[in-house]
């Protein structure tokens, strides 16, 4: 147990560090899914609806790649099970992999882990307080969803094997981190091939079951290689088969032997894969302040921009089907309308689509230009501006490539959607028109690129609010319709001053008000930049 010591120490310094951020994860994870459930219990409240949706869900794989596996529509768990389990197991185990990663390799990499073992501590302490917290996190949140959702009226057995199948992903997911942590000597590196395995498990679950709608044979199984396809197998609302959930302990069984094999293997700073030294002198193209931004963020943004191709391409595959849906249920219809304006109903729902995917290139942006920070606060950025390097040519290349990477991503996203929904319509024009639609949200992206610039050049403290500015601004611009908001709460969003392209005329005065809000939000941030100490 000397390995251990310590553990609970640290498992309630990581408690207060992460009281707010775990508490926002379990809020927001169990409102999401008991709103979705609830919702969908109104949509779907009669037999013939259900059956209506039923027969659209089973003629097209692109609808069960996107969604998960149909087991039993003709109920509205079984519906909320084909919805939300691929989404929330996906996003409970990207959650999963962040807590665990900041609470293991992101400490060794800061020089705290080292620090803190000076002492009475044990040296797999640190990993088993991450652990310890992840799957407390995941804990509660599979209580309070299954509670949530045996309240709107759902059967008590499928809420709870939705509820344990979520959270199994999501603390098989941490183990996964756990792992990769022995593996690499960087948080990154760590968070990058975690996410990978569970980019990849997704991408096998979507192939399975578009193969099960139809007479897939052996491609059906690729679903039961992915940690996501487990969850679904095990049929929630639709006789739950609770052996299945067993696989999950298995799984987690050899990741805690590998973790034990690999984690005396290694000093505490390095990991098992020793990194391989560069050459001594960088080449001509890496002598310059955006050449060095470009080599440091250009892992992440092509991990991005492959996730947007393949997601503009999904999307852009249902946009014709969805005249079919609109047309036998009038609450999908008017549900569309609310997000995506009006109109055709195909350029409805490429509008949300748009807007929906421009939300989560925010979330790039955000990410890209806090690198910023995290360049500063791990003491790498030293080294760079004490050569001749001027700070904002240094702060400056990094903000270029996050708004020249954002734009790459809503082309890309665009352009897929295009020429998908191109290919099923027979018109290869709508490729420039959907390309077209999804830049005019260039605007709405680089303000939050601005409000990064602005936190961090004048507040470095809170340069994570940049997160919250965008939740809200995800929640107002997403659902403020919806939800009735009053017009002065909607224009708090960025996105909600963008023309609801392709269907809307495009109106050029918002674009450009937004471009000089960003541009003004930048300035003003490099300027505090150059006066305030740097770490």
């Amino acid at each position: 147990m000397r390995d251990y010591a310590g553990t609970g120490e640290l498992l309630r310094l990581a408690l207060r560090l992460d009281r707010i951020r775990a508490s926002a994860w379990i809020i927001g994870m169990v409102i999401f899914t008991v709103a979705s459930a609830s919702a969908n219990n109104d949509l779907y409240s009669t037999a013939a609806e259900r059956e209506q949706f039923a027969e659209s869900v089973r003629s097209n794989p692109a609808l069960l790649a996107l969604g998960g596996r149909a087991f039993d529509l003709s109920t509205t768990g079984g519906i909320n099970a084909y919805q939300l389990i691929a989404f929330m197991g996906t996003l409970v185990g990207l959650m999963s992999i962040l807590f665990v990663v900041r609470h293991t390799r992101l400490e060794e990499e800061s020089g705290r882990a080292e620090l803190a073992g000076s002492a009475v501590l044990g040296r797999k302490a640190w990993l088993a307080s991450g652990l310890l917290l992840t799957i407390g996190v995941n804990v509660a949140i599979a209580v309070l969803t299954a509670l949530g959702l045996i309240a709107t009226g759902l059967p008590a057995g499928g809420s709870v094997a939705y509820a344990l199948g979520v959270a199994g992903i999501g603390v098989l997911f941490a183990f996964v981190a756990g792992l990769t942590a022995q593996l690499t000597d960087s948080a990154r590196s760590a968070t990058g091939i975690a996410a990978a395995v569970l980019g990849g498990s997704y991408l096998l679950r979507a192939a399975g079951d578009a193969a099960s709608g139809t007479d897939g044979g052996a491609m059906a199984n690729l679903t039961w290689l992915s940690p996501i396809g487990w969850a679904e197998l095990a049929r929630p609302w639709a006789g739950e088969r609770w052996w299945v959930l067993l696989v999950f302990a298995g799984a987690v069984a050899l990741l805690v032997l590998g973790i034990g094999a690999l984690v005396d293997r290694r000093d505490i700073g390095s990991g098992v894969l020793k990194p391989k030294l560069g050459p001594v002198n960088a080449s001509a193209g890496l002598r310059n302040p955006l050449a060095l931004a470009w080599r440091l963020q250009r892992g992440s943004l092509v991990g991005w921009g492959l996730g947007f191709l393949v997601v503009g391409a999904a999307f852009g595959a249902l946009a014709e089907g969805t005249v079919s849906i609109a047309e036998d249920n009038p609450d999908i219809d008017e549900l569309l309308r609310d997000l995506g304006g009006s109109g055709d109903i195909v350029d409805v729902f490429l509008a949300t689509i748009i807007s929906l995917t421009a939300m989560i290139v925010g979330a790039y942006a955000v990410q890209s230009a806090l690198r910023l920070s995290a360049e500063e606060s791990g003491h790498r950025a030293d080294p760079v501006l004490t050569t001749a390097v001027r700070r904002l040519s240094w702060a400056g290349s990094h903000l270029i490539v996050a708004a020249v990477g954002s734009v790459g991503m809503l082309a890309l996203a665009g352009a897929a959607a295009g020429l998908t929904h191109g290919l099923n319509s027979g018109d290869l024009g709508e490729v420039a028109r959907v390309t077209g639609a999804a830049l005019a949200q260039v605007p709405a992206v680089w303000t939050l690129i601005g409000v990064c610039a602005l936190l961090f050049g004048l507040l470095p403290r809170y340069t994570a609010v940049s997160w919250a500015v965008l939740l809200v601004a995800l929640v107002i611009g997403q659902f403020g319709d919806l939800l009735r908001l009053d017009q002065m709460v909607l224009n708090l969003s960025p996105f909600s001053h963008i023309p609801d392209l392709p269907g809307a005329a495009f109106e050029a005065p918002p674009l450009l008000l937004l471009l000089a809000l960003a541009a003004g939000l930048t300035c003003v941030g490099l300027a505090g930049l150059r006066r305030r100490d740097m770490a």
